[in-house]
């Protein structure tokens, strides 16, 4: 059978739901366009209520999961009410799903290079305003080091706002540097006292099957819908 989403693996509370959808779940239009079919996705996943879709722009902005902020430029989305479904959309981004231990509280962040040096997710967890230490965070599928070239420039910024994230990087030719998405997010989460930390070992450009990759593709063929929600059934 094709597998057309992934789970996260992490000790979430039951009724907390989330899912990353795949290249194959049909859900991101393959062309230059690259819209969600919400039809196909609440019926794939059996979303209580339309995800509400935020119009990414590597910022620092969170939003609540509200009717209100459909296409409002941000990068982050979040609710503590249930059957609010948060969603954001990657192709090589890092897209990081966030919870606390008791399942009050749920956020989507979408993290390109960009948004990581803005502190997207720092950010969006000041604004949670959840103890470090109660915080579960999930990072998606994105693009692994290997497969990421970034020039000096990038290196160089990351660095001046944190010397450890130097390790995140790696020489590769030309002056250039491998960078490390991953490692990058687990050492801001690890600022803010977040320890419980899944996923991250994914790469969207490698596995072409599977993921959407911007670099990989060559051109916007389509983008993962990673979404979470709050379960009243549960």
């Amino acid at each position: 059978m094709t597998e057309l989403y992934l789970q996260p693996q992490w000790p979430a509370p039951s009724h907390i739901k989330a899912y990353t959808t795949l290249r194959s779940s049909g859900v991101s239009t393959l062309d230059e366009h690259n819209r969600i079919d919400f039809d196909r996705l609440t019926k794939l996943l059996a979303l209580p209520n339309k995800p509400i879709k935020i119009h990414q722009t590597h910022s620092t902005i969170a939003v609540p999961a509200l009717a209100e902020n459909q296409n409002k430029e941000a990068d982050a989305v979040f609710s503590n009410q249930p059957n609010q479904v948060c969603l954001v959309t990657t192709a090589d981004c890092l897209p990081v799903l966030i919870t606390n231990r008791e399942g009050s509280t749920v956020a989507a962040i979408h993290a390109g290079w960009r948004g990581l040096a803005a502190g997207i997710i720092p950010k969006t967890l000041q604004t949670l305003n959840l103890p470090g230490h109660d915080i579960l965070a999930w990072l998606g599928p994105a693009i692994s080091q290997p497969c990421y070239e970034v020039g000096p420039e990038v290196r160089e910024q990351f660095i001046a706002q944190n010397p450890a994230s130097e390790k995140a990087f790696i020489t590769s030719s030309n002056a250039r540097f491998l960078a490390d998405l991953y490692a990058i997010a687990r050492l801001q989460l690890g600022q803010i006292g977040v320890t419980h930390i899944y996923g991250g070992d994914y790469c969207t450009f490698s596995d072409k099957t599977r993921f959407f990759s911007f670099r990989g593709d060559g051109k916007i063929l389509g983008s993962l819908a990673t979404l979470i929600w709050i379960d009243n059934k549960e």
